[in-house]
């Protein structure tokens, strides 16, 4: 099954250089890859957004879309079609050009990464010696363009949600770059590929005490990446209507949706990649394992929306810059101390050197409860 479509793609590559010029036929086969990003990531968005309106509504006691096609599965086309036929409504003071432009922008990058996620055995479009490096360079052009639609509204709450985006993604950025190290140190190379095939079966990276630290602060600096709740604070409605989309409507604002949801996708898959084993498994084919891990940490993202309520703007920048940076630093040196150990006592030695920092982060971190007031009343006798 997995060299199903590896053969497949062979064969149109095999016909075109025998029917086609050389210089044609090295078009089809670039051309292959990016059709299938070009299909595969909208396609994903648009159900992806299907899959959390049902989730929620089950939470929420609700039965969330039913009505177009069976069981609502059609919703997202008619989705698409409602944004395509709504107006477009442009500030009057706007920056015309920029405000324009931002929405599609931002869904190039997000299409980007996808060329160097594997998602199967022999199943990734581009396996780039720098793949790790590729996509932490290429999603952290979103701020840019957030920022510049925000700027572009000339909206006071569309400008709050931007600067609150770019301080909030900068911030988590740090810890989420840090803690990939860990691991590149273990494999040695940047090769999305590289480190799938460093985890081989069940040797995933998340079961030694390095890869479980270093799996939490890559999950929830991802989370705050994609600005999903519990980290939404760049979108909060209740104080800033929409936050730096504010002023976007039909099809710009879908723009932004499907960047968003294309973002959900690739940081969950690159999270299963990473410290999951990507394709590794036993018995299934390596796709369904990907697939299978990815959209379960996108299933844990909708669960903590419809779970936690959004933090203050001083709980989000105080976790990352004093709990998650300093954690990510300490597993670093813990990783290498484990790399370099090579005894059976390496792995309860990392484990007892991070539960120690986590210990003393939390109790450093830890908020004070005032305690409850006593009201004295003075009674006339």
């Amino acid at each position: 099954m997995d060299q199903l479509f590896v053969h497949i793609d062979q064969a149109i590559i095999h016909w075109a250089q025998a029917v086609l010029p050389d210089w044609m036929a090295v078009i089809v086969a670039m051309k292959i890859p990016i059709v299938a990003i070009a299909i595969f990531g909208p396609v994903t968005m648009m159900y992806l957004t299907l899959i959390e309106r049902k989730l929620l509504a089950r939470i929420q006691n609700r039965f969330g879309p039913n009505r177009v096609g069976k069981f609502g599965l059609l919703q997202p086309l008619a989705d698409g079609v409602k944004m395509l036929t709504k107006e477009d409504i442009v500030p009057e003071k706007a920056d015309k050009i920029a405000h324009l432009l931002a929405p599609i922008l931002i869904v190039i990058p997000a299409l980007l990464v996808f060329a160097v996620l594997p998602f199967g055995r022999n199943m990734i479009a581009v396996d780039l010696n720098i793949g790790v490096l590729f996509f932490l360079a290429m999603s952290g052009t979103t701020t840019l363009f957030i920022f510049t639609a925000a700027w572009a509204s000339h909206n006071k709450f569309s400008l709050l949600g931007g600067m609150r985006s770019v301080a909030q993604m900068i911030s988590y950025e740090i810890p989420f770059v840090l803690s990939v190290v860990p691991v590149l140190v273990v494999v040695g190379s940047f090769s999305t590929v590289a480190i799938v095939e460093a985890q081989p079966g069940l040797h995933w990276f998340v079961f030694t005490p390095w890869g479980a630290v270093g799996f939490f602060i890559f999950f929830i600096c991802a989370v705050a990446e994609v600005n999903r709740t519990p980290f939404d604070l760049p979108e909060a409605e209740s104080e800033l209507v929409a936050g730096f989309h504010t002023e976007y409507s039909g099809m710009k604002f879908a723009l932004f949706y499907m960047a968003e949801f294309m973002n959900v996708f690739t940081v969950s898959a690159l999270v299963a990649t990473v410290f999951l084993g990507g394709w590794q498994g036993p018995i299934l084919p390596s796709w369904v394992w990907f697939l299978l891990k990815t959209y379960t940490l996108i299933l844990i993202m909708m669960w903590f929306r419809g779970t936690f309520p959004r933090l203050r703007a001083d709980q989000l920048m105080g976790f990352a810059w004093k709990f998650l940076l300093e954690l990510t630093f300490v597993n670093i040196i813990v990783a290498a101390i484990w790399y370099e150990m090579r005894s059976p006592l390496n792995h309860l030695t990392a484990a007892a050197i991070l539960i120690v920092t986590i210990i003393v982060l939390f109790q450093f971190n830890k908020t004070e409860i005032p305690k409850k007031r006593i009201y004295k009343y003075a009674y006339a006798d």
